[in-house]
């Protein structure tokens, strides 16, 4: 559907901050919701928007360059006039509506769009400015990881949430000792059921990573370079590279000066409008109020970000339309893909279909007082597309026959549709 809001002239300026899957799913939504105005965005990594999930897999591994990770072509923005200016905006002025770059040079808007994303979390220890010590996030770390994989035979990866995980499948695919150090008392302890985090330990040791939990870090030793990484209880280990995946941080910090509202990220209400109404926040910068479950959620995922992009501009077009998709995120390590739909939080019962001790391919249902809030889908796509529709109707299931095999996902899909 196209048209032309009445709030979108010739001359009026879009400015998007960040250069992620939220900007370049904005700036398109944009041009495809007819605002007709220049749209200019601003990168801080010098490139265009390029997708992130393989960074950890198939970038990692080699099996994908970086032109191939590149969300859409520079023709794309080229044909619809989005503008894109490499530099860092390091601050904003919503009385003149201005944003100064880190060169001094200024941009001005009418409408902006803060897609500021995340960085990581550093580990703040003795040692961590040595030489061999990494952090995944962006396309450039990926890049420096994989120029000194070659000389790596032995490799720490601190963090065993996603993350962590799935470098370490990457790395063992290529032949590369692989030790996880996990400070939590299980792995992927903060978004799965012990079921869950007990099944990625199995695939993970059978694949010969070696996986430590409840340990702590507490120094990386070496001359010029990393060489081991001593633990809190005075155990170490050898390493010619240590990787960091202990988390995220959103970046609100832009935000925060000019006085917007901050909480955990950038808050915004379910049409990713800041209180300032000619500025909206979307992806994992975003703090996002959510009608459905009536709380604030920031979530860190590639299809939130999107959903949250197209509401963010067809706020700025004018028009109203709340995101409440539902939640869903995945996670591939090894030849496994796992697929999670709704948010677990406060769960009191997991129901398991199939088989978590053995095998490769199980899924996990998330109860709250008797209602489906989540699932954990694991080589189980039936399970994941049930689970989604029964989320999206908000409608539960029967726990005993949810975890009988030998009631077919099909037939479970039509008692829904019937009783719908």
């Amino acid at each position: 559907m196209s048209h032309s809001p009445s709030q979108s002239d010739e001359n009026q300026v879009c400015v998007i901050i960040g250069a992620s899957h939220a900007a370049a799913q904005l700036a398109t939504s944009l041009r495809q919701q007819g605002w007709s105005g220049p749209i200019r965005m601003i990168g801080d990594e010098g490139g265009l928007p390029y997708q992130r999930p393989p960074l950890s897999k198939a970038f990692l591994c080699g099996e994908k360059d970086a032109d191939s990770l590149i969300i859409r072509p520079s023709a794309f923005y080229e044909k619809h006039e989005i503008e894109f200016i490499p530099g860092r905006v390091t601050a904003i002025d919503r009385v003149a509506k201005t944003l100064t770059l880190a060169d001094g040079s200024e941009q001005h808007y009418d409408k902006l769009a803060l897609c500021t994303g995340t960085r990581v979390i550093r580990l703040p220890i003795q040692g961590a400015n040595l030489g061999g010590v990494h952090y995944l996030r962006t396309l450039a770390d990926v890049e420096g990881i994989r120029r000194e994989l070659p000389d790596s035979g032995r490799v720490v990866i601190i963090g065993g949430g996603y993350i962590g995980l799935e470098t370490a499948a990457s790395l063992r695919k290529q032949g590369i000792d692989v030790v996880v150090l996990e400070m939590a008392e299980r792995v992927l302890q903060r978004v799965t059921a012990p079921e869950v985090s007990a099944f990625y330990q199995r695939m993970h040791s059978e694949a010969g990573v070696t996986i430590e939990t409840g340990t702590m870090v507490a120094a990386f030793e070496g001359e010029e370079r990393v060489e081991r990484v001593v633990c809190a209880d005075g155990r170490f280990y050898p390493a010619d590279m240590v990787i960091v995946g202990i988390g995220v941080r959103p970046n609100s910090e832009l935000a925060d000066a000019a006085g917007l509202e901050i909480d955990n990220g950038i808050v915004v209400d379910e049409y990713c409008q800041t209180q300032d109404p000619d500025i909206v926040a979307a992806g994992d910068c975003a703090n996002q109020w959510d009608p459905r479950s009536g709380q604030r959620r920031r979530l860190e995922s590639v299809p939130n970000a999107v959903e949250q992009a197209k509401t963010a501009a067809a706020t700025l077009c004018g028009e109203k339309i709340p995101q409440i998709s539902l939640p869903w995120f995945w996670s591939d390590q090894y030849d496994l893909k796992l697929q999670m739909a709704g948010l677990n939080q406060g769960y009191d019962q997991v129901v398991i279909r199939g088989t978590a001790d053995s095998g490769c391919s199980f899924a996990a249902f998330y109860f709250q007082q008797g209602q489906l809030i989540a699932a954990d889908c694991i080589n189980r796509a039936p399970e994941f597309m049930l689970a989604k529709k029964l989320l999206s109707q908000k409608q539960t299931a029967d726990m005993t026959r949810l975890a009988d095999e030998a009631i077919p996902v099909k037939q479970l899909m039509a008692e829904l549709t019937t009783s719908s």
